[in-house]
């Protein structure tokens, strides 16, 4: 038998191999302990965005290593207040921040706040904060997304390195609240945007966000979060030119997000649009800029809040590219449900993933859907009877018996007291064998632990592959995510 001697094989190869693991933040980490060079590959994969794997609780940890970047007299006196930073003074293995490509402003007061509980000064945390903030901008770091919190007033365009620093800048979030100062520096430094999370509240700063929106040669993502607590209908006019200056981007726009009905005709503008996000919290009864819209590229749908029929409608006027398709947090009734099926499956051949409520009455639906939709891979049904019983057994009888070949994965959610049988999961998984193993996934209100040993036995026969649960109290697993 050959054996492979990684230790041996081509850094580059190693590198991308690592890449495809960048937000396994458990197999990174076991990779860095193997040897020196799978180290020096690891760590600037991890420190590329060291952010998005700080859980609550563990601030200071991160800050400990920040910190010990500093100078010696910084950090005595950075520490002299905070005994348990002590640790600090250790020098790092690697200059870490270097590797840092996303600046999470957010992240960086999330670690302050957790220090001021515990020294209670403004004076010393106002000192904490420049000498993070400048740790990061300077010119041996080139970021290239930048996430700056709400009515946010340090002047970062004016710390030396920051032109070179942000001048490479892609991705950039940001609150309509924020200084004047800072968002007409960063309007002159960042040119090469082409994702733009905007989350809008009451604003003065009209013209200088638009200048910012119209500078960039190529935008292909956009999400514009609307905050509904804090919008009226007198920034109406604002959106109004907010959606006219994107319509100017609308032959680049790729992946769209709103949390509010348009005001203009801004969708039908994005002809070349894959990805629509749709999220509505203010419950617009419409949605009727959705009616004869045409998104004849249209990859993947995901709505939330939205009316059916208004879905419904859009995706009859789809071109047959949905892969994907979300509905979700939408109550609708049992004739709208069998009208978004049965639009499902006559205009979306191509199908790999669908999330969706299904009623009692339309397991019939459902069948012509597995039988029209033959590259579904993932299934993620929303069961919502408080009243009625469901009938799982037809439903696990519908699956296993026209579910195509590519399908095994399956999440249900649980909005009920009455939770599925014993009997009926296990006639599902004896049903199932010799078909793929499954991946199963369970969200319900309620305890479900009694089902462990059950898919214990199944998963040791090679029925299920792999399972979890969890509760809609605590629920961490994504739409698409399987375990």
């Amino acid at each position: 038998m050959v054996q492979l001697n990684l230790c041996n094989t081509n850094v580059d190869v190693l590198y991308l191999i690592f890449g495809q693991l960048q937000d396994d933040k458990k197999s990174l980490r076991s990779c860095l302990l193997v040897n020196k060079t799978w180290c020096k590959l690891v760590v600037p994969i991890l420190w590329k965005d060291p952010w998005k794997f700080l859980k609550w609780g563990k601030e200071i940890l991160l800050l400990s290593v920040i910190i010990s970047h500093l100078s010696e007299e910084s950090k005595n006196e950075f520490c002299q207040d905070i005994n348990f930073l002590k640790s600090s003074y250790q020098k790092p293995l690697f200059n870490y921040i270097s590797f840092c490509r996303h600046l999470n402003l957010n992240a960086i007061n999330r670690i302050i706040d957790t220090i001021y509980i515990i020294i209670y000064s403004k004076s010393k945390i106002s000192f904490i904060k420049n000498k993070i903030i400048n740790l990061f901008i300077s010119e041996n770091t080139k970021f290239t997304h930048l996430y700056i919190p709400y009515q946010f007033d340090f002047q970062i365009h004016l710390i030396p390195g920051a032109e070179l620093c942000f001048s490479k800048i892609e991705f950039l979030s940001f609150n309509t609240c924020i200084d004047d100062n800072v968002l007409t520096g960063l309007t002159k430094i960042c040119k090469s945007i082409k994702e733009l999370e905007l989350f809008i509240s009451r604003t003065n700063n009209n013209d200088e966000i638009i200048k910012l929106i119209e500078t960039p040669n190529k935008l292909l993502n956009i999400r514009l979060i609307i905050l509904y607590g804090s919008y009226s209908k007198n920034d109406d006019s604002f959106c109004k030119i907010l959606e006219n200056s994107l319509i100017k981007h609308s032959n680049t726009i790729q992946y769209f997000k709103i949390t509010k009905h348009p005001i203009t005709k801004l969708l039908s503008s994005f002809i070349n649009l894959k990805i629509l996000e749709l999220d509505d919290d203010f419950r617009d009864i419409t949605w009727d800029c959705l009616q004869n819209l045409s998104l004849p590229y249209l990859q993947i749908l995901k709505a939330s809040r939205v009316p059916i029929k208004a879905l419904t409608s859009l995706i009859e006027n789809t071109n047959g590219c949905l892969i994907e398709i979300k509905i979700d947090y939408i109550p609708h009734n049992e004739n709208d449900n069998k009208r978004i099926i049965q639009t499902i499956y006559q205009n979306c051949p191509n199908l790999k993933y669908l999330k969706l409520l299904f009623r009692n009455s339309n397991n019939l639906e459902l069948e012509k859907l597995l039988i029209n939709c033959q590259y579904l891979s993932g299934l993620y049904i929303i069961i919502n009877n408080m009243e009625d019983e469901f009938d799982w057994d037809y439903l696990f009888k519908i699956l296993t018996k026209s579910s195509p070949i590519s399908l095994f994965k399956f999440k249900f959610s649980i909005y009920s007291d009455k939770l599925i049988k014993l009997e009926s999961l296990k006639s599902f998984f004896d049903n199932w064998k010799g078909r793929h193993p499954m991946l199963l996934q369970i969200i319900s209100s309620t305890n479900i632990k009694k089902y462990y040993y059950l898919i214990e036995k199944y998963k040791l026969e090679g029925i299920v592959k792999k399972y979890d649960y969890d509760t809609w109290f605590e629920r961490t697993f994504e739409d698409f995510e399987w375990v």
